[in-house]
């Protein structure tokens, strides 16, 4: 049921996204939804102990993605009036604070053991997911305060 919540709101963000981007067309908004959609499939496989590094390695991939995208609308809100900016940096704030504690997390596997290792996942995938969350809430808040 988690899984099923999570899989249709990282389709929704992806959808989102794709409308956000002026400079591509239809089909290649499309073709980037399938191909993250059939990535979010993939990461939501449970990870056994014995893989425990491809999982530090998943999810350093898409922290990175959320750090590009957070700069990327950073340099939104520095574009914009002092207004959205006041009320902007707060939120980039709080998403740098969730990225970071996910990098911490990350940085803690090495200590994570067989009997751990479910709630060491757990964890971090719950980090994850409230930067996903938060971040399309700022994402969104933006659009409709610079809306053209």
């Amino acid at each position: 049921m988690k899984n099923k919540a999570l899989l249709l709101f990282l389709i929704s963000a992806g959808v989102i996204a794709a409308g956000c981007e002026k400079k591509r067309t239809a089909a290649e908004r499309l073709d980037r939804v399938q191909a993250k959609t059939a990535e979010v499939a993939q990461d939501m496989r449970d990870y056994t102990f014995a893989e425990k590094d491809e999982f530090v390695v998943k999810v350093r991939a898409q922290l990175a993605d959320l750090n590009r995208e957070l700069d990327e609308l950073a340099a939104k809100v520095e574009k914009s009036s002092a207004a959205v900016k006041g009320d902007a940096q707060p939120r980039i704030a709080g998403l740098r604070e969730h990225t970071a504690r996910l990098n911490q997390q990350l940085d803690e596997a090495t200590n994570a053991t067989a009997s751990n290792w479910d709630k060491f996942k757990a964890d971090v995938r719950k980090t994850h997911d409230a930067s996903k969350e938060e971040f399309k809430e700022a994402r969104q808040w933006l659009s409709d305060k610079i809306a053209p």
